[in-house]
């Protein structure tokens, strides 16, 4: 079970992260600003996932 939790972890990071770079390329976000927009979306994203993961062993 948990390393197919896991694995739907990389599968939704990875999504994001490509929905992420479509978004840079489309509104032409400059170079400089994209790493800090990328580790801003994945730390919220790893936030997300953890609380849901811990929201449905407590439950």
């Amino acid at each position: 079970m948990l390393f197919f939790i896991i694995l739907f972890a990389l599968f939704i990071l990875f999504m994001i992260n490509s929905m992420t770079d479509a978004l840079c390329l489309k509104r032409e976000i400059p170079v400089e600003k994209q790493p800090k927009l990328f580790r801003t979306i994945n730390i919220l994203m790893t936030i997300l996932l953890t609380s849901t993961y811990v929201k449905i062993l407590f439950t």
